[in-house]
């Protein structure tokens, strides 16, 4: 065991935790006054619901030895052989990877919940949200992660970029058109109501990626540093490139512009941060900023409602993050990766290519099936008048602003 890595570990574990409140606090500037409090609810209650589900099973499903290269078994069920040894192949406690991980899958749900904020119903939520993370995550994450049929393919995955983003992005897609437009969609303009409290809960973001992505490392070393400062160029390019696009676009730029861009830019490094270069960064977050922000005009076009834009921002960024891995991925920054296309590996690219169809495939339809089945059986949206009234009234009994 090694004490830094340790420590470090432990202490990028907190700031994975701590954006689930930044994103709480990013999602509830953007929905309007009444659901602000509903918004927020689902990203807090995850971080108990979710970590709940990690220990009974998540972590044995997703980490557990390997059952046909699909899922892990069930040795670890409510943290059996958990303990203060050391992790197999690493130096830190196995009890300290069981935290670190335990954290993506709280963040990863709460991520979907903005596609269909203002009109969920609590209850099923919280259904889809168990299932979703026991037949979804898990067996994606022990793909890419945890020694799965993915895994042995060679993919690379840094931080997340499938099992988190495009993950999330592909279900908050099927959530969208299956819980349906919110009332008055198309029709009446559905203005962020605390732009402020979304620019703090970017900042929050921001910060706790630096634990997101320099902690998949698990270890202090030239690439955990490496993944840091690409996680912040990739932000700091994908910002400006989005309020670029923006200001030419629609003659302004804007707040909710540059957070929306930093998102986008943390997005798409994250699968490739432990594997590119600073060049490679500023290529794939740049370009993020203005894909993710065509992505998000798109919507409009095509007429599905993703209230907070999780399709357009991770959805896309994964997608392109786990491309551009495998365009620039070099063993020069992790002689443990591989090269991606630009250096010499084709194999390498179409490894990415093959590992983006199966979570897109795989997500999108157990999604579907998980939406539709608790549909028929107890309904997924509050009613019309409770949508009109808020679904922080109508649901919970609270109220946001009591002015």
């Amino acid at each position: 065991m090694n004490a830094a890595d340790t420590a470090f570990v432990m202490i990028c574990a907190a700031l994975v935790l701590l954006m689930t409140p930044g994103l709480a606090i990013f999602y509830g500037g953007l929905t309007r006054s009444k659901n602000v409090l509903s918004t927020m609810m689902h990203s807090f209650f995850l971080m108990g619901l979710a970590s709940i589900f990690w220990l009974v099973c998540g972590y044995s499903l997703s980490f557990g030895p390997d059952v046909g290269g699909f899922i892990g078994n069930l040795s670890h069920f409510m943290g059996h052989g958990v303990g203060s040894e050391v992790k197999e192949g690493l130096t830190i406690p196995h009890s300290v990877f069981f935290a670190f991980q335990g954290m993506f899958v709280i963040i990863t749900p709460a991520l979907i919940s903005g596609a269909f904020a203002e009109r969920m119903r609590f209850g099923p939520f919280i259904i889809f949200t168990i299932l979703w993370m026991t037949v979804v995550y898990a067996p994606i994450c022990h793909w890419v992660w945890g020694g799965g049929w993915l895994s042995k393919m060679g993919i690379l995955d840094f931080a997340g970029g499938l099992v988190v983003h495009l993950n999330c992005g592909v279900a908050a897609l099927v959530a969208a058109l299956v819980v349906g437009k919110r009332k008055g969609y198309g029709t009446r303009a559905f203005i962020p109501h605390n732009l402020t409290l979304t620019l703090f809960g970017i900042g929050i973001l921001w910060f706790g990626w630096f634990g997101f992505n320099a902690g998949s490392r698990l270890a202090v070393d030239g690439v955990a540093a490496n993944a840091f400062i690409v996680t912040h160029m990739a932000a700091a390019i994908g910002s400006m490139t989005w309020v670029a696009a923006e200001w030419m676009l629609r003659g302004k730029p804007t707040t909710l512009g540059l957070a929306s861009g930093a998102v986008a830019g943390l997005g798409s490094i994250t699968p490739a941060c432990g594997y590119v270069g600073f060049e490679a960064a500023l290529v794939i977050g740049g370009v993020a900023g203005v894909i993710c922000y065509l992505a998000v005009l798109v919507k409009d076009k095509l007429g599905y409602d993703d209230s907070l834009d999780v399709v357009g921002i991770h959805g896309v960024g994964g997608i392109w993050g786990t491309l551009c891995t495998g365009l620039f991925a070099s063993k020069i920054i992790n002689p443990e990766g591989a090269n991606g296309l630009l250096f010499g590996d084709t194999n390498q690219f179409l490894v990415q290519l093959v590992g983006i169809v199966a979570v897109l495939t795989y997500s999108g339809l157990m999604t579907a099936l998980l939406l539709y089945a608790i549909k028929f059986v107890m309904g997924l949206r509050v009613g019309y008048e409770d949508e009109e009234l808020g679904v922080d009234t109508s649901a919970h009994g609270e109220v946001g602003y009591n002015i």
